[in-house]
């Protein structure tokens, strides 16, 4: 059993299987990490400094809402918070399990295959490849 369990989401609908599994794995006083990562432009030619903030400001709210969301669908009786934090997904994931003190991250794969998994890579494969702790990819089905 894991005593702290950090469970990023991009509120991609895999909730229920990524709780089933933390929920199997978390020791009975561990604590569970609801975490979302919010991207962030920068400033650029074609837009403007206001639009950019709006935009931001609107993901941010948006990340804020999928924890919200992914809280409440733990059974009664679980220690979950939940935390945003902006940035790349997969280093800001590291950094925070790192900082934490986490034990276990459980992340789901984006399911995306050949060219565009090719070209871009996936968040879950990134941390896999990188993190320097235990890492669980629930498989999407």
């Amino acid at each position: 059993m894991y005593k702290k369990i950090l469970l990023p989401t991009d509120g991609s609908g895999y909730a229920d299987q990524e709780i089933d599994r933390v929920t199997k794995l978390i020791a009975d006083d561990g604590e569970i990490i609801v975490l979302s990562v919010a991207g962030k432009l920068t400033s650029s030619a074609f837009q403007s400094r206001k639009h950019i903030r709006e935009v931001n400001a609107g993901m941010l709210n948006e990340a804020k809402g999928i924890v919200a969301k992914m809280k409440k669908k733990f059974p009664e009786g679980y220690n979950v918070k939940t935390m945003v934090k902006t940035g790349f997904p997969a280093e800001t994931i590291n950094e925070v399990a790192e900082k934490e003190g986490v034990e276990l991250i459980v992340i789901s794969s984006s399911g995306k295959s050949g060219l565009h998994k090719f070209i871009i890579g996936s968040v879950a494969e990134k941390v896999l490849k990188t993190a320097e702790i235990d890492v669980l990819l629930v498989h999407n089905s």
